[in-house]
């Protein structure tokens, strides 16, 4: 956002009266018609934890989450009427038909890294349920053609795992890979998007004709929400091609897509562009959250196994552990090991890693995942009139978090 004075003089009057509700309301819809949406949301969530019955907020916060358009503003200088006035003294510097446009180079041949996994759900640490829903609405049709072709199954729509960042969903989908015995082509953003104009369109396609060459396989987008963003809120033309042509590659309009299974994960499902969620593309999704104890204590032996350690009780740490991500989980073990390295270079003689090393690194983490269930909370409250996050709002409400 640019600098704003008005603004600025709003934040100010909100900070030295937090409890004024008007003032903010009016604060967080100036924030929302000037493209700060997120600053928005935080002022509402303060706001509605104020005022739960504020019938204005809330709708504000449905506007913001669910990505209501906003008319644009009106032209304020008319170029055409400028350029003619000057015709006779400057050459024209905008002209009719598509040589004018420069579109940079065309883009080097794709080599997208298909791989082979050879992880399973197997070596998935506990998430039995995750493991389940997997099986009954992705795998199970796949692995029994017979069965599929009897009840008249199709195969047409993909999977998008979302939750809190770090608790394994780019894993889960390896896993589903190893499981179908398919190649996997991971896709971020640095493989699709690029600054000229149509370059990003064609590297969509080409991943997807390297997925079509390499059938079996399961295509994999981190990060959706980056790649297929709500069209609503894209400025560009550019960034809404994208989003169309990665609905042509899903619908197969022009190729088929047989044998190419296609997978996602996102921190936030609700930024997803709604056409991307319909019947045929990823219509089918599944909430990977923090894992369970089982997983935990698994988590951790991972992280252990190659260090040097005695005495580590795992069922005492995964207990103590409730909330923690897979990534949260790491970076204890590695947080405890410094502090056994440490203390080895401080006496000389080199020592395992102890329970000690970890219980005392315990206070030194946050759970990551508190900030996303924060903001997770505002959308079960306020968008989720369709139902789409039920099961979301079934685990916060078991989590006194709702």
């Amino acid at each position: 956002m640019t600098p704003d004075p008005l603004l600025d003089s709003l934040r100010a009057a909100v900070s030295a009266a937090p409890g004024d509700v008007p003032l903010r309301l009016h604060l967080a819809g100036l924030l929302l018609e000037r493209g700060g949406r997120d600053e928005a949301v935080a002022h509402l969530g303060a706001l509605l934890g104020q005022d739960p019955g504020n019938a204005e907020a809330a709708q504000l916060m449905a506007r913001a989450l669910t990505g209501t358009p906003v008319a644009e503003p009106k032209p304020g200088f008319d170029w055409a009427a400028a350029e003619s006035q000057v015709a006779d003294v400057v050459s024209p510097r905008f002209v009719d038909g598509a040589e004018a446009v420069p579109t940079g180079p065309a883009p080097a041949e794709l080599t997208a890294d298909v791989e082979q996994p050879r992880v399973t759900l197997a070596d998935v640490g506990g998430m039995t349920d995750v493991k389940k829903r997997l099986d009954a609405a992705f795998l199970a049709p796949m692995r029994n053609p017979e069965l599929r072709k009897l009840y008249g199954k199709s195969l047409r729509g993909g999977l998008l795992l979302y939750g809190p960042p770090g608790n394994g969903k780019t894993f889960l989908a390896k896993a589903v890979a190893g499981e179908l015995r398919a190649r996997f082509l991971a896709v971020g953003l640095d493989e699709v998007l690029d600054m000229w104009l149509g370059n990003s369109e064609r590297n969509l396609h080409e991943l997807f004709l390297a997925a079509r060459r390499a059938a079996p396989c399961v295509v994999f987008f981190d990060e959706l929400d980056a790649i297929g963003q709500k069209r609503s809120r894209l400025a560009g033309a550019a960034a809404r091609n994208v989003v169309a042509q990665l609905l042509v590659e899903l619908d197969g309009v022009t190729e088929d897509n047989e044998g190419v299974f296609v997978l996602a994960a996102t921190n936030a499902p609700w930024d997803v562009d709604t056409a991307l969620r319909r019947p045929g593309r990823f219509d089918r999704t599944l909430l990977v959250l923090p894992p369970d104890e089982p997983a935990r204590a698994a988590i951790l032996e991972y992280h252990l196994r190659d260090r040097p350690v005695a005495g580590i009780d795992l069922k005492q740490l995964a207990k103590r552990t409730d909330g923690w991500s897979g990534a949260d989980l790491a970076h204890l073990c590695e947080t405890a090991s410094e502090r056994a390295l440490l203390a080895s270079v401080e006496s000389g003689v080199p020592r395992e890693i102890g329970m000690a090393d970890l219980l005392g690194a315990l206070p030194e983490i946050r759970p990551s995942a508190a900030a996303w269930f924060a903001a997770a909370r505002n959308v079960v409250l306020y968008a989720n009139a369709d139902g789409a996050y039920d099961e979301l709002a079934g685990y916060l409400k078991r989590k006194k978090l709702l």
